[in-house]
C-alpha cells in the first residue's frame, strides 16, 4: 500500500487522505481555535474516490494522517467481456481484469490505449475527480 503522510491542518481542498482506509479527495478542512488548555480541532470532510460517499473525521490538527500516492498508468485493451475489460499494462506487461464504469463505456474499446489509476493497490478506470 502506498502511503505517505501528512499533518492534519496542512491538507488542502482537492488533495487526498486516507480516511478509516478510504481513499479520498478532501473537499473542506475547518480548524477550531484552542481554548485556554486544549488543543485545536480539525473537521477534515471528503469524497470517497471509490465509492463516492461523503466521509469526515475530527482530530487534533498537529495530528499526522495518511495520504495515498495515486498513480497513472497506460494500460492497453485487450478485450471486453460484458461489464470488464481485459487490460495489459503497457510498463510491465501484467495483464488483469477492471470493471468499466459507466462514464467510460464508450471510450474503452479493444486495441485502444487507456489511462488506469492505482490508488492503495486498488486499480480502477474511474476518473479520480
Amino acid at each position: 500500500m502506498e502511503k505517505t503522510t501528512a499533518v492534519i491542518k496542512d491538507l488542502k481542498p482537492n488533495g487526498f487522505v486516507l480516511i478509516n482506509g478510504t481513499p479520498c479527495r478532501v473537499e473542506r478542512v475547518s480548524v477550531t481555535k484552542s481554548g485556554k488548555h486544549g488543543v485545536a480541532k480539525a473537521r477534515v470532510e471528503a469524497i470517497g474516490l471509490l465509492d463516492r460517499k461523503r466521509h469526515s473525521i475530527v482530530k487534533p490538527a498537529d495530528e499526522t494522517i495518511d495520504v495515498p500516492i495515486v498513480t497513472r498508468k497506460r494500460a492497453q485493451v485487450l478485450a471486453i467481456i460484458g461489464d470488464k475489460a481485459q487490460i495489459m499494462d503497457l510498463a510491465d506487461f501484467s495483464v488483469f481484469e477492471l470493471e468499466i464504469p459507466e462514464e467510460r463505456r464508450e471510450a474503452v474499446k479493444p486495441g485502444e490505449e487507456i489511462d488506469y489509476f492505482e490508488v492503495v493497490g486498488i486499480k480502477t478506470l474511474k476518473e479520480l475527480k
